[in-house]
């Protein structure tokens, strides 16, 4: 009895510590406001208080759902699911009126001078990396004050004002993130920094499932979460747009302005003293509480891919908000103990300041918007061309992804009727398209379409340059004059176009590897067991009458060789699927070059991916590679972190692929284990840091540009102590986009029709020139510099150098690369060097005996 009574008193004290402590949402909020009890908690709904534990994404959606169930101010809507089938939703909070009206509003977004007699648009974004928690927790918080409240100043408020809430930017890193905190946390507080609960493991709640930084793609939208928000951004086209973050734990919380040099110039000055004035709005809220903070001191409003900045070059005013992070429940810091309920409190505080700063100057930011786009249109009528004329020949699915993008910016492009001629260019009316300047995007044409080499302020918070065709490697130019230029009237739509079908008694069938997704189409063939070949020489063929050249890097499917039962209609039905003509061929005897039976078609098979990932690799560069591999081409890639590589029969992989990292951590026995696969036939590829890591270990015949190097390349004899930051700032490459020249004869470079190729560098490992024949694939040209930032000594240091090489290790092959091949997702044009090397790599052979 006694030991039972012992139990029960346990248990009870054991549960208590989970429960609620009693924290109440109006701790949060205004004093002396009254809320309409019909309208749920979040503490009556989750079950605790905000700021005691940390919620899930499925309890928050949940707590909003049922708010928006109580309340006529509110709507709720989806707009989409992430890749791990999470519920992306938006929060519209306005007068039951305005609600009942939205669509009509919504429908007047566009006329810039209807919708100024429209309420004013207020977006509020929290928690785009989902680990920066505080965010999604004063959303909640924020939803219940404006749905609840009964004071007549929201009442007023919400008559003048759509407040729109995006509460859980990344719900699949948000549920990474808590997973680990409610794991390691205590039940006793702990605010040690070194707590496990402060450091999560290698892919942290930051980025989303395949590891991106979801607030650098707004722009480039390459993933899903970006993709479903950007219709609804258009629909309502915020005049203000909030974007709440978290720093590290010792700083304090930061509003902008930015600093002021580091503001993109095709954004208006009038941006940021707009900005400015919602400065005194968070200031004044802040100082009531004595809290920390400050501005204009660091961040910048550049890059216009993120949360805080896109809506600038889209007539809006965005607001970029950092709070110090508690990463967990405490956390001792330089300014004493830091909460997480600290936090959600700025983020309130802030969040309120801004709808209240835009509504009471909402006079001003919609004139702003006014002006914005009426000021595009004259200064598109004063530029010195009207225009970008685009092709793409022969490969229709990266111009395809290009045109959605553009689309999906709300810009307008029209498909050429006729041929046209420009800068000894002709482009073909059937693959090209044109963008007249003088449309309401005119400043985001410029943004996507601009190589800007110089700046006024060289420091950057993110890339400094990002010109979107020469990521998709789409060539294009200016067009002065539009004489001559014929274009439909409707701007382009997406269409698909039918497959053609192609005998069933063929002697063979060939497809060309200039398309993006022949690698998927490979890939897929040969894991049914049906039989491939590449041509490692050009041929030419006759198909339906007549004579085709195909390139090196082509595909041919003998029948003669195959096994497997209905290989026909599975490679057909597996062409069609992928939008990849197939060309039947009657004879194995060609028009011109090899034949179908020579020797120099070689055997391909499906390969078998080892990504090293843990500590010490780049989450980042691992989750694009992933996303490249996985999700574009569906090829399956297996993670293994570098500690358990020692356990690992490396026999069981085809590929190794080591992104950018500190490989240090790896041991003699696993260098060894290397040594031995790449002798007996392993192909290892190896990015920046990793390729430096390679040739260390002389498994890479190459040698690097040493730091001290690199320094001597700036004179310091001059500089003051005040120089420091800027000669810091020109020592590193923060992201520009360079040009390769490529030896398109190697089979690394199958697939590409020219020997240009931009390339994108973050960094400044810099591989040294080699005096060893075919071992180069592809160098920086004379001058390498397309777009963005870099200073003229490193430009000059990287002329005429490699960027990628290759040569045999005994049976196997090692390739490295000093660029990021798959930057972000959106680099398409160099992505295929990848695919080459896991399909290709032993259609090479360069020995360093040579």
């Amino acid at each position: 009895m006694l030991l039972s009574l012992y139990r029960i008193v346990i248990f009870c004290l054991i549960s208590a510590s989970f429960t609620v402590l009693g924290a109440n949402v109006s701790t949060y909020l205004p004093n002396g406001s009254v809320y309409n009890k019909q309208v749920p908690t979040p503490e009556s709904t989750l079950g605790f208080g905000i700021g005691e534990r940390h919620p899930r994404h499925d309890q928050v959606l949940n707590y909003l759902q049922q708010v928006a169930a109580s309340s006529t101010r509110v709507n709720i809507e989806e707009m989409g699911r992430t890749t791990q089938f999470r519920s992306q939703v938006l929060l519209t909070i306005s007068s039951p009126e305005n609600l009942k009206n939205i669509d009509e509003i919504l429908s007047r977004r566009s006329d810039i001078n209807t919708s100024a007699k429209d309420p004013i648009v207020v977006w509020l974004g929290y928690s785009v990396h989902g680990d920066e928690i505080s965010g999604t927790n004063a959303a909640m918080v924020v939803a219940y004050h404006l749905a609840a409240s009964q004071d007549k100043a929201v009442t007023d408020l919400l008559n003048d004002t759509i407040i729109v809430i995006e509460p859980s930017i990344n719900p699949d890193g948000m549920d990474r993130f808590v997973n680990w905190v409610t794991t390691h946390r205590g039940i006793s507080e702990n605010s040690d920094p070194n707590h496990i609960e402060h450091h999560q493991q290698w892919r942290t709640g930051r980025t989303n499932h395949f590891g991106f930084d979801l607030n650098r793609d707004w722009l480039l939208l390459s993933q899903k979460e970006s993709q479903n928000r950007l219709p609804y951004f258009h629909q309502y086209q915020p005049n203000v747009l909030g974007d709440f973050h978290e720093m590290g734990a010792n700083g304090s919380y930061f509003f902008q302005p930015g600093i002021p040099t580091r503001t993109h110039p095709l954004t208006p000055a009038k941006n940021t003293e707009l900005t400015k004035l919602l400065a005194t709005y968070h200031a004044k809220a802040l100082d009531a509480k004595d809290r920390l903070y400050y501005s204009e001191e660091s961040f910048d409003d550049f890059y216009y891919g993120k949360g805080s900045t896109y809506p600038d070059i889209n007539g809006g005013i965005g607001v970029l908000f950092e709070q110090a992070s508690s990463r967990g429940l405490q956390q001792d810091t330089i300014n004493g103990l830091l909460t997480f309920e600290y936090g959600i409190q700025n983020h309130v505080l802030t969040s309120l300041s801004t709808i209240e700063g835009a509504w009471k100057n909402q006079d001003k930011f919609k004139n702003y918007r006014k002006d914005f786009f009426k000021q595009a249109e004259k200064q598109a009528s004063d530029e010195n061309f009207n225009g970008y004329i685009f092709t793409e020949v022969a490969d229709n699915y990266r111009l395809q992804v290009f045109l959605s993008k553009l689309q999906q910016h709300q810009i307008k492009v029209y498909p050429l009727k006729q041929d046209y001629k420009i800068h000894e260019r002709k482009y073909i009316a059937k693959h090209s398209y044109y963008i007249p300047l003088a449309q309401p995007q005119y400043r985001l044409i410029k943004a996507l379409f601009n190589q800007q080499k110089n700046f006024q302020d060289n420091t950057f918070y993110d890339v400094s340059g990002w010109t979107l065709p020469l990521a998709m490697n789409i060539k294009f130019a200016q067009v002065g004059s539009t004489w001559g230029l014929k274009t439909q009237d409707e701007p382009w739509q997406p269409n698909t176009e039918a497959i053609t079908e192609v005998s069933d008694t063929a002697y063979a069938y060939a497809f060309e590897w200039h398309d993006f997704l022949a690698p998927k189409l490979l890939n897929k063939i040969t894991k049914a067991e049906i039989k491939a070949k590449v041509a490692t020489k050009v041929f030419s063929a006759t198909v339906n009458g007549e004579v085709k050249t195909f390139n090196q890097g082509t595909i041919i499917v003998p029948a003669g060789i195959q096994t497997q039962d209905n290989w026909r209609s599975i490679l057909t039905e597996l062409a069609a699927k992928n939008q990849i003509p197939l060309n039947a061929l009657d004879t194995g005897l060609t028009a011109k070059g090899i034949d179908i039976g020579s020797n120099s078609f070689r055997l391909v098979s499906a390969p078998k991916v080892l990504l090293v990932g843990g500590k010490g690799v780049s989450q980042y560069e691992a989750g694009e590679m992933l996303y490249y591999l996985d999700n574009l081409l569906e090829i399956p890639v297996s993670v293994i972190e570098m500690q358990r590589l020692a356990a690992i029969d490396l026999a069981d992989y085809s590929h190794i692929i080591m992104v950018d990292g500190k490989y240090a951590a790896l041991n003699t026995e696993v260098l060894g284990k290397f040594k031995s696969w790449l002798v007996n036939g392993g192909v290892i590829f190896g990015q920046k840091r990793a390729a430096q890591w390679l040739s260390a270990n002389e498994l890479l015949k190459i040698d690097f540009v040493r730091k001290d190097h690199i320094d001597q390349l700036f004179d310091t004899v001059k500089l003051t102590y005040a120089d420091k930051e800027q000669l810091s700032a020109r020592k590193r490459i923060a992201g520009a986009i360079f040009q390769a020249e490529l030896d398109i004869s190697h089979p690394l470079a199958y697939g590409y029709q020219q020997i240009e190729l931009p390339v994108f560098r973050n960094s400044t490992v810099i591989m040294e020139q080699t005096v060893k024949p075919f071992i180069t694939v592809a160098k920086y040209s004379q001058a390498p510099l397309l777009s963005g930032y870099a200073d003229q000594n490193l430009v000059n240091r990287l002329a005429n150098n490699p960027t990628l090489v290759a040569h045999n290790v005994g049976k196997g092959r090692v390739i490295a690369s000093t660029d990021d091949l798959v930057f972000r997702g959106y680099f398409l044009g160099s992505m295929k060097v990848i695919a080459n090397s896991l399909f290709f790599a032993k259609a090479f052979s360069a020995n360093l005996a040579e």
